[in-house]
This record gives structure tokens, C-alpha cells and sequence, in this order.
């Protein structure tokens, strides 16, 4: 079996908002494109994202908020067939089109697909290249360029429908996961580890006091081994104490040096780094079992690079 899953949509490139916008379409291409002409993609088991249950996405999303995301995108179906507007915006930062509906279920699907394949051992991990990312979407509202919280989703998932006790949540994304944290803290079945820039958007983590997040913000223009020295001090005595029985990874690459997004200074193999620590934990406690799911990363190369040095750790290549 080829131990690494690798699951998208050709939907996810149809969400799209608007001319300018850094969470583009092209940053699929990007990865895709990276993973043909370095022979990785050769490599993964490519699988297609279905459509999340709604049932699943309520795991971690308000009822009324999913209600809402649907209203929306029936609503401008029908004012474009009528001549009005392409978009509407949820949040200053976040819009949507009439095919974002469905993106965000194959977002949050392909997460819940992995899981149940790493669950029955079909593969050992995966990673979810999908679009819109997830970790600022709340629990009742979306935003930050996120419609739903795939990671959070899946994580509940995994807890309510597979039945484990302990699961893990790692974002090395540049901006902190507001929303995972809103979503699971205070679950004490989940650990979430993270480092973000701060201060910086969305401005919160800094002062979290629910035992489950191990949050490390850490001032503009830090570079890997500083983070790399955080990780081993902050987040693997806590991993490892907590023996998680699965890993999802809020997978961010915006933290990279050439990201005009954050500034902070890692480079591709300061994430195959972090990578092989996360695999490490999950080969002693886990079973191996990690699902990956694309977060930020928005300088097009940097984020081809840095999934392909990401991917190479979990796939063993």
C-alpha cells in the first residue's frame, strides 16, 4: 500500500474571491505542479474528496450558521441567474461564490475521507490539498478566509464516530487557529499545539488559559531553529504525555520566509522538521496515524516547496 493519502476536488479550485485575493485557485496548482515535476505526487495515493455529511460538519458548527453558509450560496445562485453579483462577503476578508458550498464540503470531507482511511488502515496518513482552509472558522461564525474547520471537524469526528479517547491537534500556521481553539477548548480529549506570530492577525492565543492548548506566540521575523527549540521544550513533553491516539495537522505554510502574508523566517526544511517530530510522536503513540490538511501559504513557490517537503516526511520518500 502507499502509506500516504492524498486527497482533492477539482470544486475546491472553483471557490474563488475575486480578482487579487492571496487564497487563489492557483495555490492548488502550485502543490499539484511541484508534485509532477519532482516525481512526488508518483509517490501518494490520490484520492477524490467527497461531500461532508452536514451531520458531521455540526460535530463542531453552530446548525444555524451551516443554515446560514447554505442560505447564502442558494441565494447568490439565484441573483446571478437574475444578473446581480458573483460574490457576498461573510467577513471583511472571506467571500463567496456560488461553487464555495460545495468546495468547503469537499474541504471538510476530504478530512473526514482520510480519517476513515487511516482509521481502517488503508494507509498510514494523508494529506488534504483543499481549499478554503479551515482553522479561523468559530464555532458560529466563519471567517479569515475559512468557511468551515476541517480540522476540527475531522478531529470531533474522529472522537464521536471512531470512538478515541485522545486526539491531537498541530497548526504551524502563521496566524493562530482562533477557530480550532474556540471549537475544542476545554475538551480534554483533545490536545492542540501551536505556534502563530503575535501580535498579529487574528490577535488572539496569547492569553489562553484552557489546559488543552499549548499556544507559542512568537514575535515577527523568528526563524526555524527558534521554533524548532520551542517545539522540542514546549509541545513534545506535552505530546508525548498525552500519548494521542491520532494527529491532525492544520498544515500552514505562510511562515515561511518568502510569505508576504506573515513575517516570520522558516524555510521548507523547517517544515520537514516539524513534520518528522509530529511523525515521530504518532509512530510511538499513534500508530502512525496523521491526517494533513492545507491551511495558509500564499507565496506560490514557497507553498510548492514547502508541501513537497512536508509530504516527502510523511511519505517516506
Amino acid at each position: 500500500m502507499n502509506a500516504t493519502g492524498y486527497y482533492t476536488h477539482p470544486d475546491c479550485r472553483r471557490h474563488e474571491m475575486g480578482a487579487g485575493h492571496p487564497e487563489c485557485p492557483e495555490r492548488l496548482d502550485a502543490i499539484e505542479d511541484r508534485l509532477l515535476i519532482t516525481g512526488v505526487g508518483d509517490a501518494l495515493d490520490r484520492r477524490e474528496a467527497p461531500l461532508a455529511p452536514l451531520g458531521d460538519i455540526e460535530l463542531a458548527h453552530d446548525r444555524m450558521m451551516v443554515a446560514a453558509i447554505r442560505g447564502l450560496s442558494d441565494q447568490l445562485g439565484d441573483d446571478i441567474q437574475a444578473g446581480g453579483p458573483a460574490y457576498v462577503q461573510i467577513d471583511p476578508d472571506t467571500a463567496i461564490n456560488p461553487h464555495s458550498w460545495n468546495a468547503a464540503l469537499r474541504a471538510a470531507g476530504a478530512a473526514l475521507a482520510a480519517t476513515d482511511a487511516v482509521m481502517a488502515g488503508e494507509i498510514e496518513n494523508a494529506f488534504c490539498a483543499v481549499r478554503p482552509p479551515g482553522h479561523h472558522a468559530c464555532h458560529a461564525k466563519s471567517m479569515g478566509f475559512c468557511v468551515f474547520n476541517n480540522v476540527a471537524i475531522a478531529a470531533r469526528y474522529a472522537l464521536e464516530r471512531h470512538g478515541l479517547q485522545r486526539v491531537a491537534v498541530v497548526d504551524f500556521d502563521v496566524h493562530h487557529g482562533n477557530g480550532t481553539e474556540d471549537i475544542l477548548s476545554g475538551d480534554d480529549r483533545v490536545l492542540m499545539v501551536s505556534f502563530f506570530q503575535h501580535p498579529f492577525y487574528p490577535y488572539t492565543g496569547a492569553d489562553s488559559h484552557a489546559n488543552n492548548m499549548v499556544n507559542l506566540p512568537v514575535p515577527a521575523y523568528t526563524k526555524g531553529m527558534d521554533v524548532r527549540e520551542l517545539i522540542e521544550m514546549m509541545w513534545i513533553p506535552r505530546l508525548e504525555a498525552f500519548k494521542p491516539e491520532m494527529i491532525f495537522i492544520s498544515a500552514g505554510f505562510d511562515a515561511h520566509r518568502e510569505d508576504d502574508l506573515g513575517q516570520m523566517g522558516l524555510v521548507e526544511q523547517d517544515y520537514a522538521w516539524i513534520t518528522q517530530r509530529i511523525k515521530d510522536v504518532a509512530r510511538r503513540h499513534s500508530k502512525g496515524r496523521i491526517v494533513s490538511s492545507l491551511e495558509g501559504g500564499y507565496n506560490l513557490s514557497a507553498l510548492g516547496r514547502s508541501v513537497e517537503a512536508h509530504i516527502r516526511v510523511l511519505a517516506d520518500l
